[in-house]
């Protein structure tokens, strides 16, 4: 008799593809060379912003090769030909676009895709930053975006010549950005955040009400 599946939540343990399908519908990981890192729930400001990206890349990509997906979908990244039970690197992003489309399948993506969004929260700042841009480098991305739904600055990673990520490029929430590896595609920032306040204007000081004593001050 099989044993009872492997939980995401035992420490010390590390897990494959296989191992993450029989977890619980209702959480949300990632795996990392086998490692589980929980995901936890998007902001109203992250979901707007993913919203709206979603549907910018949807339009100008309509009748083109390259096709965009909302997390969440599993991103397998295998390290060879492993079966996909075997995998132990897999992710969901926020937004992923995908140029070759033998590696879309009904359930999942099998391979690196062209361009990672990633909406970043307080709590995986930091991880998004630093160990998926690694896992995203090494894999081959060709563009890694970091969105913050809040502060509204966006930085820019571009696969180089040399197979490395090279110096970011930060723009902000007033920006048109023209993707580099999309060709006739533009994301005007100001549209995805149109409807959420920046936070470095200052407020109107709200106005004094009129009375009889205040037009005797």
């Amino acid at each position: 008799m099989a044993g009872s599946p492997r939980s995401a939540r035992e420490t010390g343990q590390t897990f494959t593809y296989g191992d993450y399908r029989a977890w619980p519908p209702e959480e949300r990981w990632e795996l990392i060379d086998g490692v589980p890192h929980a995901m936890t729930a998007p902001s109203t400001n992250h979901q707007e912003v993913l919203l709206k990206l979603g549907r910018l890349f949807d339009e100008q990509l309509e009748g083109k090769p390259c096709r965009p997906f909302i997390a969440p979908v599993d991103i397998l990244l295998p390290k060879g030909d492993e079966q996909d039970d075997e995998v132990v690197h897999v992710l969901q992003p926020d937004l992923v676009i995908f140029c070759d489309r033998d590696k879309i399948r009904p359930k999942n993506c099998r391979g690196a895709p062209n361009l990672v969004v990633e909406i970043l929260s307080t709590s995986t700042s930091s991880f998004d930053h630093l160990k998926k841009k690694s896992l995203y480098e090494r894999f081959g991305v060709r563009e890694y975006w970091l969105v913050h739904p809040d502060e509204g600055v966006i930085t820019i990673y571009q696969r180089e010549a040399s197979g490395l990520f090279g110096a970011s490029r930060v723009v902000s929430r007033d920006d048109t950005v023209e993707v580099a590896i999309l060709p006739g595609v533009t994301i005007e920032f100001p549209k995805v955040y149109a409807r959420i306040p920046n936070p470095y204007v200052a407020k109107e000081p709200p106005a004094r009400a009129y009375s009889a004593q205040s037009a005797t001050e």
